[in-house]
């Protein structure tokens, strides 16, 4: 019996008896794995959204949404009422979250992917080390940094593959805030003007602003060029076409060192707890179209393209009963306050790497 054939009769015996289970996907069969949901939930099954248009007027309504000729206009439609059935089949695979229509419904996935993703598949650099284990028995049941006044307000990339800086920055803040008190909003603007240089033979590539990068090596630019400034001096503008105008004199955070958490959740909840918040690489298949709730998909992909912050997490999500006792992680994204909820998303613990959330963590101290 081949995989999908498979897939089909798990899906069927969750459907009529509410039967949990866990699915591995094979990254390397697909680019994304939308294919992989299209085979489970095909088209033709899912329930059809009524009155489309009248959605689309709501939807350029809320999100000041203008295109500059009919043409465009009635593409940008098409794409969005295919996004609309696309949230269908993700609202069917992960039906304790909820999807519909949020800012990113006129993009096709390809678009998507290329203006708001933008994680490289890059070496690990030689200095990264090996987070010690942490004892785990006494773990708080709940735990969220924004409570503790670690996290800055949810920042927005813009159309710009920079997500990996807001990463980066994100829990560098929250490591400055730990050694010092002060909670300080630093620049991803001038990781991506100026985060380039590196031996591409050592790393793979390098990190390159609007077209994607990694925390890691980010993490390790900052060590060598002595820190990073503050947001306020070093502005985000969303663009990497300007020159680097780094001014060391004005660094407010440095990196001591940082480290790779063990692909282990409990100790991914342990580093959370004693080191701030962590720079996390995910699947963001499911996020164009999330709008809330705890995204606990059946089936997702384990390769990352996509760069956010672990702030938190939770004891108990909600229905469907299901997910009644599901525990959830507290994500910080970098998609403005106007998508997911207010900023930030959940995904369930599950255990199992889901959406690759489990193989790419890293704390960092700062001096």
């Amino acid at each position: 019996m081949d995989r999908l054939a498979l897939l089909f009769l798990f899906f069927a015996s969750l459907l009529s008896g509410g039967v949990a289970f866990s699915l591995t996907v094979i990254s390397s069969e697909v680019e994304t794995d939308e294919p992989l949901i299209r085979q489970v939930v095909p088209e033709a099954e899912e329930e059809g959204f009524l009155d489309a248009e009248n959605h689309f007027t709501l939807f350029k309504s809320k999100f000041g949404k203008t295109y500059a000729t009919e043409e465009e206009h009635q593409y940008r439609y098409g794409v969005f009422k295919a996004n609309l059935r696309r949230a269908r089949r993700h609202q069917k695979l992960d039906p304790s979250a909820v999807h519909g229509v949020t800012k990113f419904s006129d993009l096709t996935p390809a678009e998507f992917r290329r203006q708001f993703l933008g994680l490289k598949k890059l070496r690990l650099p030689a200095d990264a080390q090996k987070a010690p284990i942490l004892p785990t028995n006494d773990l708080p049941t709940d735990f969220d940094w924004r409570d503790r006044g670690a996290v800055t307000g949810v920042k927005d990339q813009g159309s710009c593959g920079s997500c990996w800086s807001f990463s980066t920055t994100g829990a560098l803040e929250g490591a400055h805030f730990l050694a010092t008190g002060e909670l300080v909003s630093l620049s991803e603007q001038q990781f991506v003007d100026c985060d380039h240089e590196c031996d591409p033979a050592e790393y793979g590539a390098c990190d390159s602003g609007c077209n994607g990068g990694l925390m890691n090596t980010a993490f390790e630019y900052a060590i060598k060029v002595g820190g990073v400034q503050r947001e306020a001096d070093y502005p985000y503008t969303g663009t990497d076409r300007g020159p680097c105008k780094f001014d060391k004199s004005k660094v407010v955070a440095a990196v001591s060192n940082f480290s790779v958490v063990s692909a282990d959740e409990d100790q991914m909840a342990a580093n959370l707890v004693k080191n701030g918040p962590l720079a996390v690489a995910i699947n963001a298949v499911y996020m164009q179209t999330y709008m809330g709730g705890v995204s606990c998909p059946y089936i997702c992909a384990k390769h990352q393209d996509h760069g956010v912050l672990l702030v938190g997490y939770g004891a108990a999500g909600y229905s469907p009963i299901r997910f009644k006792n599901k525990p959830y992680w507290i994500i910080k994204n970098s998609w403005g306050e106007n998508w997911g909820e207010n900023g930030y998303y959940k995904i369930c613990r599950a255990n199992r790497n889901l959406c690759g959330m489990d193989a790419m963590v890293s704390t960092v101290a700062a001096h």
